[in-house]
């Protein structure tokens, strides 16, 4: 019970991100800017710092698996792509709409392995389970942020904005349950290798070809600067920290 309580604690952290929703609204094409360029640093400093290296570190270091690996990402590449033209075809003229939905599709699949490695870690060692529950906690509110508030401006609505990101955190628990149910037994590195590798395709997808450019559309380069490079320093130090 414990382990379940504390990834579904880090998990709902998500929910946090929607704090910047509630910000004076005339800030507005501020708020939407930098938090779409802290959102893309947060989202590429997961991907090269977190995902791909502890992909690499399941399957082990080699010229195959490094090539193994860069097939995983672009598979998480053409998903991304396609999920994103799909989405397009339904909402084109609503692109902060389609960035919230993008990201929740990222980011439940980056929860749910996430999910399973806090649990299983729980299980086995609740000390340290709670300082990778933390860490994890940390870095899920800048996550909901790149939901929270595309979601909240393109729709006015805080319900949503809430239903949507907490949907996203409690993903995490859905990894605890199913970790506990079977995937203990049967995942494997190979698998969760493949996991993290097709997920930092999806990121590294959404943070080139949606986050970035929509958030240069707002035309202040210097807001778009420090919303990335903050995002990116912040998620740096908590992989480093905490490890995760």
């Amino acid at each position: 019970m414990y382990a379940f309580l504390i990834t579904f604690l880090a998990g709902i952290s998500t929910v946090l991100g929607i704090i910047p929703t509630y910000f004076n609204s005339k800030y507005k094409d501020n708020i939407i800017n930098i938090s779409l360029s802290f959102a893309c640093g947060i989202m590429i400093s997961i991907s090269l710092f977190s995902l791909i290296p502890e992909s690499i570190n399941y399957i082990g270091f080699s010229f195959i698996n490094v090539i193994l690996l860069l097939i995983f990402i672009n598979i998480g590449l053409i998903i991304s792509t396609y999920i994103d033209k799909k989405i397009t075809k339904k909402i084109d003229n609503n692109y902060l709409y389609k960035l919230g939905l993008v990201s929740i599709i990222a980011l439940i699949l980056h929860n749910i392995p996430e999910g399973i490695t806090t649990f299983l870690t729980t299980s086995s060692n609740f000390r340290i389970g709670l300082t990778l529950s933390l860490a994890i906690a940390l870095h899920n509110i800048p996550e909901g942020i790149s939901i929270a508030v595309p979601i909240y401006y393109s729709t006015g609505s805080h319900k949503k904005a809430f239903i949507y990101t907490f949907i996203s955190g409690f993903s995490e628990l859905i990894g605890g349950i199913l970790s506990y149910i079977f995937l203990s037994k049967f995942i494997n590195n190979f698998i969760l290798s493949i996991i993290l590798g097709v997920t930092s395709g999806i990121m590294i997808q959404i943070s080139l070809f949606e986050l970035l450019p929509n958030s240069l559309k707002y035309k202040n380069y210097f807001n778009t600067f420090i919303g990335f490079i903050l995002g990116f320093i912040i998620m740096i130090i908590c992989v480093f920290i905490f490890n995760i």
